[in-house]
């Protein structure tokens, strides 16, 4: 088994970052070959309309065709038989640099055919891994499942499954006083970082472990933090 994680966070050592590490950790005690992969590290755009990889008889059809320091994760991901993406949430979506990775990625394999098909070759479980400031409750206010089950859903489509790990209330800064921050209790976020987030990494690990002995996922789950 060959997992790769890719970080979509700005931070290398936060906690989006800490997920995938337990993930991977998960998944290598279980003889999974993985990596690491920070977006930020790389110089690329999003799909830039150029249709490439929908020509019929191409030589880069079902394989996006834009030359820079993405294309080769994409050769690289081609391979993997599983995929572990991480994403803190910004202003209620994935960042801007994971979403621009997952349209380069996705789009090349999607067949404009009535049933909006897949190219990749074969089934390979996605696990989709979410840090965000909000406590679970304003996140299903504001949205955010709404926003992200269908990406999730279209991942798991293509690919073979997809699965969520949601994580909730986060404890962001070292030093909460520095920062204008009087939505947050800085005391209720260090316990949370003390009690819950040992827990949301077990599940990290778990899903890493899935991966790697199971290789397929179920065809879509969405799991929330604890409260």
């Amino acid at each position: 088994m060959k997992i790769v994680a890719i970080n979509g966070s700005p931070r290398k050592n936060a906690n989006t970052t800490t997920l995938l590490k337990n993930a991977l950790e998960g998944a290598a005690k279980n003889g999974a070959q993985t990596e690491l992969i920070h977006l930020y590290d790389l110089n690329y755009q999003g799909c830039v309309s150029c249709f490439a990889c929908k020509l019929k008889s191409g030589k880069s059809y079902g394989k996006c065709t834009h030359k820079d320091e993405l294309k080769p994760l994409l050769e690289k991901l081609r391979d993997a038989d599983a995929i572990l993406l991480g994403s803190p949430i910004y202003f209620g979506n994935i960042t801007g640099m994971m979403r621009s990775f997952i349209e380069r990625l996705a789009f090349q394999y999607t067949l404009y055919d009535v049933n909006y098909s897949s190219l990749f070759p074969r089934k390979i479980p996605i696990g989709l891994m979410y840090t965000m400031n909000l406590d679970e409750k304003r996140m299903r206010e504001w949205g955010y499942v709404e926003a992200l089950s269908g990406l999730e859903k279209r991942l798991g489509s293509i690919f073979g499954s997809s699965e969520a790990l949601y994580v909730t209330d986060t404890y962001q800064f070292k030093d909460y006083s520095k920062y204008e921050v009087t939505a947050f209790s800085e005391p209720h976020k260090a316990q949370r970082r003390k009690d819950v987030f040992p827990k949301d990494c077990e599940k990290a690990f778990d899903m890493g472990v899935r991966f790697a002995t199971l290789g397929v996922s179920p065809t879509f789950c969405s799991e929330m933090a604890p409260h």
